[in-house]
């Protein structure tokens, strides 16, 4: 099995030019947003502005809101219960439309350079951390931007 670098990114604290320069120098071709909600306070970081934001920069985007993370999960991060938001996650994770989501991000990212975002800074306190070893099972490496 050959590997693949999966790229992942989070906001927190970044304004959307800083973001799209990371992605720009990992060469990331295409962003799979896993939030839940793709809203925000944070400017330019909602569904269609990013959307668009990338496209004029030759990033594709995706939401595959099925990989968000569930509300008590989210609310546990917050909280820094990591511990118990990842075990929300993983059952959340068998649910079937996740379990496609996932396969699409898998199938998505083994064609392009992808990177999945979410809000968190750190990626070891977010559920793209879970996806991500979740696809290290099929040959993929996790690149934290």
């Amino acid at each position: 099995m050959t590997e693949a670098t999966l790229a992942t990114i989070g906001y927190e604290n970044a304004t959307l030019p800083e973001v799209i320069e990371k992605l720009k120098a990992a060469k990331v071709e295409v962003l799979i947003d896993v939030r839940a909600v793709a809203a925000s306070r944070r400017p330019g970081f909602s569904k269609t502005m990013l959307s668009n934001s990338l496209r004029e920069e030759g990033i594709d985007y995706l939401h595959l809101r099925a990989l968000g993370t569930p509300k008590p999960g989210r609310e546990a991060a917050r909280k820094g219960r990591i511990d118990e938001m990842r075990a929300i996650y993983d059952e959340h994770l068998a649910d079937p439309a996740a379990i496609a989501e996932l396969a699409k991000a898998a199938e998505v990212a083994r064609g392009r350079k992808a990177a999945l975002l979410c809000y968190e800074r750190e990626a070891h306190g977010c559920h793209r951390r879970v996806i991500a070893e979740r696809l290290a099972a099929e040959g993929f490496v996790a690149e934290d931007l």
